[in-house]
């Protein structure tokens, strides 16, 4: 292209293509994000509503009340990852980020894996978010119980009834996400807009209805019996589950204007604004739930402590502002799996790699990733029907496959730095500088940790009532499914693929 960044009089929408042409791609997708759209897409991904509803239960039954402590850690944690990313969305505005950069640091094989596995990521984190309906609806209207009285996930009823819930919500999630970037920017904005507003008001109600001050972070008496550090490591899914997605804005670069500045901060301040939300929120159900011990906090969650607080249609309100989070949430997923999807197979990288990287000319869509995402997500939750510890295995093998595609980017990242990782061009953008190996260094150490923690098979977790020994061991077994079936794809597809890989190099900033 004859066009290039350094051509003063380029409009914007101009030098962000041309910005991408310096990859080899041509600008297909509609690019029409601003700051707040990027946000929003992260933002909604994290979606502290969503999964704070869905896991609050479950970590104060292990952790008892101090299991808020694992959420500033996780965030620490995260961050540190987030600060990386950051980094990496500055030099590299790319689509499919995770895919992007892991082989653009370590080469096609690294890069295709850290792809594969948060693909794979990210269709089971879109069931198991659309599944969170149940958690919120029935408690709205008895009559979104379709399928039995049960309404906890945890029992055949609620699973099932989750399921047809869920679904119905990914064939919605689906349509959206085919007719266009502008109307699931619209409805996501909007919808983060509302949850935004139902977290303060969530926190404002918790912290006006309190029954006991802040000092109930430190009580530890209602924990699950045994060593209270091995309680500690298992409440701590709940944070480890939340706060993943923070790179949406890196996802959704080829669509957002000006990506090289806007991506990186909306990837800090999404997981940021996340985290000090959500931290209110739990300490503020901490102190305002009626009661400590007698079960309700621990099987109901933050829904039996806002009709507590909030028997009213106002509290139905807010736990509509929760329904929106988890629509939004599902949405968001499902865009960023597109997206990496249709970042793959223009590669050449995937089955059927030319359909699923054919962008629809009016609506500027990746059609057919939108759809395999949902109907993956769809297959999912039915082969699961009738399993109540499907929560949890769900959880397991996206949070853990995730951490893993994370890891395929901050390793290969830190032997980078450690050779010699050379400054952007640009001095304006996002950069740790001299910061860039310790930190980077951290968050390796990091997520080898949570891997671990997260895979390791405990009957609590993953067979609460029993089950067979694979559900046990869901989390390694996933893992090496997700490798095996990765291994004959890749040796299939990507061996005979002619696309010739980039250099590793950091294309002009």
């Amino acid at each position: 292209m004859a066009t290039t960044l350094a051509t003063p009089a380029l409009p914007d929408a101009a030098r962000d293509g041309a910005d991408l042409a310096q990859f080899g791609y041509e600008p297909v997708l509609h690019r029409k994000l601003g700051r707040y759209a990027s946000f929003a897409a992260g933002f909604s991904f994290v979606s502290i509503l969503t999964t704070i509803f869905q896991f609050f239960g479950f970590g104060y039954s292990f952790g008892g009340a101090a299991f808020f402590w694992t959420w500033p850690l996780v965030f620490a944690g995260q961050f540190l990852v987030a600060l990386n990313f950051a980094e990496l969305a500055a030099r590299y505005p790319i689509s499919g980020c995770i895919y992007q950069w892991s082989r653009r640091l370590a080469g096609g094989l690294v890069g295709w894996f850290a792809g594969w596995m948060m693909v794979i990521a990210q269709v089971v984190t879109a069931a198991a978010a659309a599944i969170a309906l149940q958690v919120v609806l029935p408690t709205i209207w008895s009559g979104f119980q379709i399928i039995g009285s049960d309404t906890a996930l945890t029992s055949r009823d609620g699973a099932m009834n989750a399921v047809l819930l869920g679904s119905v919500l990914l064939v919605v999630t689906t349509t959206i996400n085919v007719i266009g970037i502008d109307l699931m920017a619209r409805i996501n904005s909007i919808g983060v807009t509302i949850e935004i507003v139902g977290v303060l008001a969530i926190i404002g109600l918790f912290f006006a209805g309190s029954e006991r001050g802040p000092a109930v972070v430190l009580q530890t008496d209602q924990a699950a019996p045994g060593p209270f550090w091995a309680a500690f490591l298992i409440s701590g899914l709940m944070a480890a589950y939340v706060m993943v997605g923070f790179d949406s804005a890196g996802e959704l670069s080829e669509e957002t204007k000006n990506p090289r500045r806007v991506a990186p901060r909306t990837i800090l301040l999404a997981l940021s604004v996340s985290a000090l939300g959500g931290g209110l929120m739990l300490l503020g159900a901490l102190m305002a739930a009626p009661s400590l011990t007698d079960g309700e906090l621990a099987s109901g969650g933050l829904a039996y402590v806002i009709m507590a607080k909030l028997d009213s249609p106002a509290g139905s309100v807010l736990l509509g502002c929760v329904a929106v989070a988890v629509v939004v949430c599902t949405l968001a997923i499902q865009t960023a799996g597109s997206r990496l999807m249709f970042s793959m197979a223009r590669d050449g990288k995937l089955p059927f790699a030319k359909a699923l990287s054919t962008v629809h000319p009016r609506f500027g869509t990746p059609v057919w990733p939108a759809v395999v995402i949902g109907a993956l997500g769809i297959g999912l939750l039915v082969l699961n029907l009738g399993n109540p510890a499907i929560f949890a295995t769900l959880a397991s093998v996206c949070i853990v496959s995730l951490y893993l595609a994370y890891l395929l980017v901050t390793v290969p990242l830190l032997v980078r730095r450690i050779k010699g990782l050379p400054a952007p061009d640009d001095a304006t953008l996002f950069t740790l500088g001299r910061w860039g190996v310790p930190v980077n260094a951290l968050a390796v150490v990091w997520g080898i940790a949570m891997v671990i923690n997260l895979a390791w098979p405990r009957p609590e977790v993953y067979t609460p009532a029993g089950g067979s020994w694979w559900q046990l061991w869901a989390g390694p077994l996933s893992v090496g499914v997700i490798l095996a079936v990765g291994a004959v794809v890749y040796r299939v597809v990507v061996t005979k693929s002619e696309a010739v890989e980039p250099a590793v190099a950091p294309a002009p900033a």
